[in-house]
């Protein structure tokens, strides 16, 4: 299997199956010198972990980080950094009774097709079980970042409800096992996802990520736009079907007028009066927020029966056993926030190599 590696000059190898000894990850093109230990990384991975509340899969993983090299005295070498996390909790045997069949809305179907084989437990590689290792290279993409960055995602929708943008307080994201940043809402989607749950069914997500303290002149026109980039990260999450940037496909139903984002100077700075595009402007980051979302489908493992086929070509009725999330797009927060942090750490580091330290070497107006 090829494409297990995403970024380029912060590059992330990931490997591990679900159900196997363990996963983990190399990450190559972290700077020398950087602070680095796993308690920088594990309070991403205790946000992801399964097992927190009653509407997440009741697989019960520690998910402990160790760092395995690129570290010396408590700082980056500048050589690769390998990562591990062991898995304890794994029951394959919840697994045997569809290992010749195929779920429906599950990429079983399209291994078997292209492999000729695949790992039932769980879903082997095709597990979100992977995304783990994305959020532990995220925390060490947020180092190369620095603190002037601030990267903080927010489930927006939980089916057709969506939250109220009146009522949006961040504070609130941490309060709920949601992410909800509208406490009504919240407490809305808390019975709504109850009754799901109990019906054996189960709800899809939309979910918003957005980065403060981006400097200008990240990305690059054409084929290394820094918005392709973020969207093809946030589309290769497990179960995401749709990202948007800024107003997103809002923006067609804008006039020429009400899209454009327009500019003032203030205090000897450039200043947007708005931020339709969502802190990205041909391909280039503004210094505005940068608004991303996408759109996470329900998931696919219910114990309601569908109707599939099996290996030998048996039309089936099946129902899939084991520990599932409700809404896999709760635990898509955090690793959205993550996606967004290495490609932004990745990008931060090929505008360097071009550009050197900061925009304003180009000559450009203070933003």
């Amino acid at each position: 299997m090829s494409h297990n590696s995403f970024g380029h000059l912060f590059r992330v190898t990931t490997w591990g199956e679900s159900h196997g000894l363990a996963i983990g990850c190399v990450i190559d093109g972290t700077p020398p010198g950087i602070a680095l230990s796993e308690s920088d990384i594990q309070p991403f991975l205790d946000k992801r972990r399964p097992g927190q509340s009653k509407y997440t899969t009741q697989r019960a993983e520690p998910d402990q980080v160790k760092i395995l090299s690129g570290i010396y005295e408590g700082r980056t070498t500048g050589t690769p950094i390998a990562l591990l996390i062991e898995n304890t909790d794994q029951r394959s045997k919840d697994y045997s009774n569809i290992a010749a069949q195929f779920r429906p809305g599950h990429a079983d179907i399209t291994y078997e097709l292209k492999y000729g084989i695949r790992d039932p437990r769980g879903g082997g590689r095709s597990s979100a079980r992977e995304t783990a290792m994305r959020v532990a290279a995220g925390a060490i993409a947020r180092k190369i970042l620095g603190e002037q960055v601030r990267i903080s995602g927010a489930m927006v929708a939980l089916g057709s409800h969506w939250i109220s943008r009146e009522r949006w307080d961040w504070r609130e994201v941490e309060k709920n096992p949601f992410f909800c940043p509208d406490p009504v809402a919240a407490a809305e989607w808390a019975g709504i996802l109850d009754s799901v749950r109990k019906q054996g069914s189960s709800l899809g997500a939309v979910i918003e990520i957005t980065a403060t303290g981006v400097k200008p002149g990240l990305g690059a026109p054409i084929y290394g736009k820094l918005d392709a980039d973020i969207a093809a990260a946030l589309m290769s999450i497990n179960a995401v079907k749709g990202v948007e940037i800024g107003d997103g496909f809002a923006a067609a139903a804008l006039s020429g007028e009400a899209d454009a984002d327009e500019m003032r100077m203030e205090n000897g700075a450039v200043k947007f009066l708005s931020n339709h595009a969502g802190g990205i402007l041909g391909g280039i980051s503004t210094s505005q927020p940068i608004i991303a979302r996408f759109a996470v489908k329900p998931t696919s493992s219910i114990l309601n029966p569908v109707r599939s086929v099996d290996r030998t070509g048996a039309e089936v009725e099946l129902v899939t056993k084991g520990r599932h999330d409700p809404c896999v797009g709760i635990r898509a927060v955090p690793v959205g926030e993550a996606m967004l942090a290495c490609v932004l750490a990745d990008h931060l580091l090929r505008h360097r190599a071009q550009n050197g330290e900061t925009p304003e070497t180009a000559g450009l107006p203070r933003v």
